[in-house]
C-alpha cells in the first residue's frame, strides 16, 4: 500500500476571484478568456483593482487534487509557496482541505507567493492574470523521495517545463514514483504550452504512463488534425486521454477507445473546468473503472465546478456520481 494514492506537482497559485463585465476588462488592458502572465508591477495593480475579492489556493494540478480528496482518496501537493501572508494561507488551506503540503513555506527570498487574478464576467468567462512569483523557483530539491516514490498515482503539471528547475523537479518526481511502481502523467496545460515544449512533451508522451489535454493541445503538439493527432498519441501513449468542449470526451488505451457525450450547461464561472475533468477522470482510473465511466465521471466533476464560482467542487463529487450510476 503506498502513503498517497495520488500525488501532484505543480505551480502553487493563490487564486484571487472578482467579478468584472466587460468595460472594466477594456479599461485596465485585460484580454478576456485567457491566461496570460505578469510581472510583479502589473500584479500588484490588478490585485488592487479587484473589488470584493475573494481567495483560494489554486494552480490546475493543486484544483486537481482538491477534487479528489473530495471524493476520499489520499493525497499530497509538492509546490513551492514563500513564507509571507498568501504562503501561509495556502499551506494551511491546503492541509485543511485534506491535501498534505509536504513543503514548508519558504522564509527569506525577494519573491512573493504566486497568484493569480482572476476576472469573471458575466457570462462566465475568465480572464487570468498570473504572476508565477516563488513557484518559478520549484526545482528537484523540492521533491522528496518519501512523497514522490509513496505516490500510487503522480499528476504533473505542464507548465513547470517553462522554467528549467521545474522541468528538473518534474523528471525526479515521475522517476521516484515510477521506479516505486506509482504510475506518472501529464496534463498539456495549455496550446501555448505545448507550442514551447513540443518536443519534450512529445518524449513525454512515449515515456509516461498517461496524458490529458483538450483538442487544441493535442492537434498542436503532433500539428495535424485532432483524429490524427490522437492516432499517433494512442501509438506512443499508454492512456490518452482529450476533452472537447461542450462535444465529447474521448478516451483511448491500446485498441479500446471510449467516446462519452458531454452535456452542454451555460457556465457560472469556467474556472476549473479542465482541472475538475482530470480529478473525476483520474478518480475513475486509479480506482480501476472502464475508459468510459472515468470519463463521465470526469464530465460530472467538470459540470459540477462550472456551475457555481470558484475552480473547486462545493458538492459532493461521491454523490454525483452515485445519482448518475457511477458508484
Amino acid at each position: 500500500m503506498k502513503r498517497y494514492q495520488v500525488v501532484g506537482i505543480g505551480n502553487a497559485i493563490v487564486d484571487v476571484f472578482a467579478q468584472a463585465d466587460d468595460s472594466f476588462l477594456e479599461l485596465m488592458g485585460i484580454e478576456k478568456g485567457i491566461m496570460q502572465l505578469v510581472e510583479r508591477e502589473r500584479g500588484e495593480l490588478l490585485y488592487a483593482a479587484m473589488k470584493d475579492r475573494v481567495q483560494a489556493p489554486g494552480g490546475s494540478v493543486a484544483n486537481t487534487l482538491a477534487g479528489i480528496g473530495n471524493l476520499g482518496l489520499t493525497t499530497a501537493f509538492i509546490g513551492r509557496v514563500h513564507d509571507d501572508a498568501l504562503g501561509r494561507f495556502y499551506a494551511t488551506t491546503m492541509a485543511e482541505g485534506g491535501t498534505d503540503f509536504p513543503n514548508r513555506p519558504v522564509a527569506g527570498g525577494e519573491l512573493p507567493t504566486s497568484r493569480s487574478m482572476i476576472f469573471v464576467a458575466p457570462d462566465g468567462e475568465r480572464s487570468m492574470n498570473t504572476y508565477l512569483g516563488i513557484s518559478s523557483e520549484l526545482g528537484p530539491e523540492d521533491v522528496a523521495d518519501d512523497v514522490a516514490g509513496q505516490a500510487a498515482l503522480l499528476f504533473l503539471e505542464g507548465y513547470l517545463y517553462d522554467k528549467p528547475k521545474g522541468k528538473q523537479a518534474f523528471e525526479r518526481a515521475a522517476k521516484l514514483c515510477r521506479a516505486a511502481g506509482g504510475l506518472a502523467g501529464i496534463a498539456l496545460s495549455d496550446p501555448f504550452c505545448v507550442d514551447r515544449h513540443r518536443n519534450d512533451f512529445r518524449r513525454l508522451v512515449k515515456d509516461l504512463d498517461y496524458v490529458i489535454g483538450n483538442e487544441h493541445e493535442w492537434s498542436s503538439l503532433y500539428q495535424t488534425d485532432l483524429e490524427s493527432a490522437l492516432k499517433q498519441a494512442s501509438q506512443d501513449a499508454g492512456l490518452v486521454a482529450c476533452t472537447r468542449s461542450g462535444d465529447e470526451v474521448i478516451v483511448i488505451r491500446g485498441e479500446d477507445r471510449a467516446v462519452v457525450p458531454v452535456h452542454r450547461v451555460v457556465p457560472v464561472d469556467a474556472t476549473g473546468a479542465g482541472d475538475q475533468f482530470a480529478a473525476g477522470f483520474l478518480y475513475g482510473i486509479s480506482t480501476g473503472r472502464s475508459l468510459e465511466v472515468a470519463g463521465r465521471m470526469g464530465c460530472v466533476a467538470a459540470t459540477e465546478v462550472i456551475g457555481h464560482f470558484g475552480a473547486r467542487p462545493e458538492a459532493s463529487l461521491a454523490d454525483l456520481f452515485a445519482a448518475q450510476g457511477l458508484i
